[in-house]
């Protein structure tokens, strides 16, 4: 009889299924990147994810982000994401955070728990404290750096934060690291120069200017962090 693992198995075998049915991992954020993400791990056979973010889907989501539709405008995006897990893998344990995570909510979450940290924020304040509960415990974390303002989705590449070059973000990040004796981190960035937006929302914004994005671009780094988190699991 076929399960929907099978093909999975053809190529990790049994083991590796039940190895990742037994994987917790914890995704903070499940916008443009972390929504892919969230979606490879479950149809991957993670068997215990923890989805965080504060957020609604909103119509310009519709663009690049795998949970928004016309149909779930509005909705809270860890619900959304929750019943899309559900739908893929009836089977998965689920928890949903309808929050942000900052270094002032950092102490809700308990990091021994979890098998893999996905970071896929936008605050640098919040990507610093994740790395630092994360590797306090021992728990391997992975990051996303810029994925806005890009065209090519071939630029991506992982690689430890201080190999990084070009990517804005990714600098400030090793700055950051540096100053905090951080001397290792996993991420994913864009080797692309950053493209000047053309123009910006008709309606004033809190926001000196909102980095463009389409719908390859992030779904990209959100592939390449789940292909990452499972093979890291794996130990592949």
């Amino acid at each position: 009889m076929e399960n929907q693992f099978e093909r999975s198995a053809f190529i990790i075998g049994e083991d590796g299924v039940e190895k990742l049915q037994h994987s917790h991992v914890a995704v903070f954020g499940v916008g443009g990147v972390g929504g892919y993400v969230v979606e490879a791990l479950a149809r991957s056979g993670i068997g215990e994810i923890t989805i965080v973010d504060n957020d609604t889907v909103s119509i310009s989501n519709i663009n690049r982000q795998i949970i928004a539709t016309h149909d779930t405008v509005g909705l809270y995006k860890v619900d959304v994401m929750e019943k899309r897990i559900n739908s893929i893998n009836p089977n998965a344990k689920v928890h949903s955070y309808r929050c942000f995570f900052l270094p002032e909510t950092a102490d809700q979450f308990d990091f021994t728990s979890y098998d893999y940290v996905v970071d896929a924020i936008d605050t640098v304040a919040g990507k610093l404290s994740l790395v630092e509960k994360a590797q306090a415990v021992g728990t391997p974390i992975m990051c996303s750096m810029g994925a806005g303002n890009k065209l090519d989705p071939t630029k991506f590449e992982v690689a430890d934060i201080y190999k990084t070059s070009i990517c804005p973000l990714a600098k400030v990040m090793r700055y950051e690291c540096k100053k905090r004796g951080i001397k290792k981190l996993k991420v994913v960035y864009s080797k692309e120069l950053p493209i000047t937006p053309i123009m910006q929302p008709s309606e004033p914004t809190q926001r000196r200017s909102i980095p463009g994005s389409i719908a390859f671009v992030p779904s990209a780094a959100g592939l390449i962090i789940a292909s990452t988190v499972v093979r890291d699991l794996l130990g592949k």
